[in-house]
């Protein structure tokens, strides 16, 4: 066994190495980006990001293939699922106001190569959603003059035939992005009016459809007779919910531009709710009025809206659609540029991604670098891939980082509190709001004492009171004793210390959580993959298929239950998700099955970008990294107490020195009188 320590050491620091943490500054409101960002701004880059073409194509396609109708039930439970991952990124861009997103959350709490790999799998899925949605626009007005564009371009320009490629290069795709990634450079000022300008545009075209709709609708049309409301059952609401769920994807733009809001801990919370609401109440009374004015299996999917008010005789309204769309469609390429080189950014200047994307512009404020080079990459994605290719490559980052989010935010409520000073360099605070120190008893950095408990508290540290009466007395030994059973976050709870203290006692403050967290991700996984896979693929016998599902939900519920038993942090004046850890489980549940309803295909192109991934981060982060270098730095100096004959207690401090050259050391004897030394 002792043989085994040395040779262990080495893999054990390079665990600890992959799996360290981001260290916070004690001012996380310090920025070299402009914070000039308010909430309207914040709510409508996330209405931007939200409601796209999704509006006018998702809601035809799925009322006709997949749910009827029940298309309104499958995007107000979609809505509510996204609710749970959008609580997630709120409550972390309040208490981490830094840009970054998932990547910054994940490196907060989970360690540093995961952090990378969802930052790396975030900039593809930005990337290919920009290149999508302008193909998508390229389409939209190529549609409107009759495919003039695609015949000219290929007579006059070129034609290919190559898998996976279009059959010609969509020029007007990556001019359009070329043009917006222009823009976005001139600074946040000039993204957000542009965004306001085509929200703007987009909603009074949606209250245009919903008015003018309602007027045309006929409830004839969810009657028994058209096939009634929900002509495929449940299974179809259901199935049609994981397509709905997509059209909620865009939300943690705002979480992305937390760095740049006014007054994060505020605003962010605002802002996700009131984006969120807005695109589900959009979604919601469109697809209602779509499948009102013409029977639902009658739908064109490709132009359900304008389709339906041409067959109602008001062929004029589609042109109003179509602006609508193009304007709903710009609104989401400006939030896929707008993050993508804000996620960029924060790699960067962490040192995982190359140090050349942190330099930000002292004019505009935003790293122009970052935009102009992303945004020509994903012109060349449009120009030359076709739209289905590229899409068939979404979503399975996204759901990544949601599932990291809410597992992080399990871990970050759940973890003991630190000193600025507990680490080498750099303080860990992660709430904003955490300014005072709560060292000392009765201090102003404790918001939630109250003057009874710092007179108590004040009376363990040795000063005396006077009491006017035997049942002040009384109150103050009961507040007391509230004041003691009171624990550190991490720790088991006082009322569970009977039961599960010989159990789960002796463990330190946060490894059971982050033990838990753990074992809820596995059995997350494999119950959806018995869910999904049970039946088809594994032809699994009816009595192994009803056993293995009881085994692995017991085992989420279980892992939720012995984080539950944990203290949690209580004292942030952020925004907080209610009811952790069930809600972040619960979305870690839905995101893993949806991942594994994906296709195979999609899985494959995953698993060699994660490749790709790891071949620069180890190629180039983990040895620019900033904690590395912060850890190197703590490490140049070592101390060591000597106790001498006298009983004298003699600190001395040694250089870490290169082998060969002379260690100098200085030798401290501490008076009795000095203050202890802090290490």
């Amino acid at each position: 066994m002792a043989l085994c320590v040395p040779a262990c050491s080495p893999v054990a620091r390079f665990c600890q190495k992959l799996n360290r943490l981001k260290t916070l500054e004690d001012d996380v409101m310090a920025t070299s980006l402009k914070r000039c960002l308010s909430t309207l701004d914040l709510a409508l880059l996330g209405v931007g990001g939200m409601v796209g073409s999704g509006l006018y194509v998702l809601t035809g396609t799925v009322a006709k293939d997949t749910a009827g109708p029940a298309v309104v039930l499958s995007f107000l439970i979609a809505g509510v699922a996204s609710l749970m991952a959008a609580l997630c990124y709120a409550e972390f861009g309040a208490r981490v106001p830094k840009t970054g997103s998932a990547y910054m959350f994940t490196y907060v709490s989970v360690g540093e190569i995961w952090a990378f790999l969802i930052g790396w799998n975030v900039i593809l899925e930005y990337m290919i959603g920009g290149a999508a949605v302008a193909r998508a626009w390229s389409g939209y007005l190529d549609s409107i003059f009759n495919h003039r564009i695609q015949n000219f371009t290929e007579s006059h320009v070129m034609r290919w035939d190559v898998p996976f490629l279009a059959h010609y290069p969509d020029l007007l795709a990556a001019g359009i992005l070329l043009v917006a990634s222009m823009f976005i450079s001139f600074g946040v000022r000039v993204s957000s009016w542009l965004n306001h300008i085509f929200s703007g545009v987009s909603m009074v075209v949606i209250t245009f459809i919903l008015v003018f709709g309602f007027m045309l609708a006929d409830p004839a049309n969810w009657s028994a007779r058209e096939g009634g409301f929900a002509p495929y059952g449940l299974s179809g609401v259901m199935a049609g919910t994981a397509t709905c769920f997509y059209a909620f994807v865009g939300f943690d733009v705002i979480a992305a531009s937390s760095e740049e809001a006014r007054d994060p801990q505020k605003a962010i919370p605002i802002a996700t709710a009131i984006s969120l609401g807005l695109a589900a109440t959009a979604y919601i009374l469109v697809s209602t009025v779509l499948t009102l004015m013409v029977p639902w299996h009658t739908l064109d999917p490709n132009s359900a809206l304008s389709d339906a008010f041409f067959r109602r005789g008001y062929s004029w309204a589609g042109l109003i659609v179509a602006v609508g769309s193009i304007c709903a469609m710009n609104t989401v390429l400006l939030s896929n540029l707008f993050s993508l080189p804000r996620i960029v950014y924060a790699m960067a200047e962490d040192g995982l991604f190359f140090s050349i994307f942190s330099r930000v512009n002292p004019v505009t404020k935003v790293p122009v670098i970052a935009i102009l080079v992303f945004g020509s990459l994903m012109a060349l994605l449009a120009l030359i891939f076709d739209l289905e290719a590229l899409v068939q490559f979404l979503s399975i980052g996204t759901l990544l980082a949601y599932t990291f989010v809410a597992a992080s935010v399990i871990v970050l409520r759940f973890q003991p509190e630190k000193s600025s000073s507990a680490s080498g360099g750099g303080g860990t605070k992660t709430d904003a709001s955490s300014t005072a120190s709560p060292s000392q008893p009765g201090s102003q950095g404790d918001p939630c004492m109250t003057r009874s408990e710092t007179q108590t508290l004040a009376q363990e540290a040795g000063e005396l009171k006077e009491y006017e009466s035997f049942s002040d007395k009384l109150q103050l030994v009961e507040k007391q004793k509230a004041v003691r059973e009171r624990r550190a976050p991490g720790m088991l709870k006082a009322r569970w210390e009977p039961y599960l203290g010989s159990l789960l006692g002796d463990c330190e403050p946060g490894d059971v959580v982050a033990f838990s967290v753990l074992a809820l991700m596995v059995s997350a996984t494999s119950l959806c993959a018995v869910l999904v896979f049970g039946n088809s693929y594994l032809h699994l016998p009816t009595w192994s298929f009803i056993l293995l599902l009881v085994v692995f939900s017991l085992a989420f519920f279980i892992s939720l239950i012995l984080i539950w038993v944990h203290e949690q942090q209580t004292k942030t004046k952020t925004f907080q998700v209610p009811l952790v850890p069930f809600v972040p489980g619960a979305s870690i549940l839905l995101n893993v099955f949806l991942m594994l309803k994906l296709s195979a295909l999609t899985w494959l192109r995953f698993t060699i970008w994660l490749a790709a991934g790891l071949l620069v981060y180890f190629g180039y982060g983990i040895w620019h990294s900033k904690e590395g270098l912060r850890e190197l730095q703590g490490n140049d100096v070592s101390a060591r107490y000597v106790v001498l004959p006298s009983g004298s207690l003699v600190e001395t401090v040694q250089n870490v020195q290169p082998e060969g050259h002379a260690h100098t050391h200085a030798t401290h004897t501490p008076d009795t009188n000095d203050p202890p030394t802090s290490r």
